[in-house]
């Protein structure tokens, strides 16, 4: 078995809004020296074989077709 973690973000450019209400929020709570915030996804996918390589072409290719929009997002895989 392998674990997939898929971190999924916002390119940069792309106006976060979810990420501008959490600064805000924590503006208005008081904490301060927050420059920024930006809020992503993360998928876990357990997977069914012990090839590492072709778990990552797996997991790439369904970032590319559905897990991730790559027109304003990027992804970034981790095998554990």
């Amino acid at each position: 078995m392998i674990k997939a973690i898929v971190n999924i973000s916002l390119k940069k450019g792309v106006l976060d809004s979810q990420g501008k209400a959490v600064h805000h929020a924590l503006d208005s709570l008081h904490f301060e020296g927050v420059d920024d915030v930006r809020v992503g996804k993360q998928i876990v996918l357990q997977l069914d074989t012990k090839d590492k390589e072709k778990a990552k072409k797996d997991v790439t290719q369904m970032c590319e077709d559905l897990l991730a929009n790559t027109v304003i997002e990027d992804y970034e895989i981790k095998l554990v």
